[in-house]
């Protein structure tokens, strides 16, 4: 089947997961973060989104050349 849902999921992840972080980046010292145990979870999430996103279009790209391999 050429149906292959990790594209765009990884990109989806991914370019959602740079946008927090950037936002993560600009909000750095902002008083919101007192609530949060002065944890900037923006920054923190994107980062997590993005490592998955990309984790996703690797693993996409790994699975394309194992298979026009064989």
């Amino acid at each position: 089947m050429g149906l292959d849902i990790k594209i765009p999921i990884g990109l989806m992840f991914a370019i959602f997961g740079a946008i927090l972080g950037i936002y993560g980046l600009a909000t750095v010292g902002n008083s919101m973060y007192d609530i949060s145990l002065k944890i900037n979870i923006n920054l923190w999430s994107g980062i997590v989104m993005f490592l998955f996103g990309a984790g996703m279009l690797l693993f996409s790209d790994l699975m394309k050349k194992k298979v026009k391999r064989k």
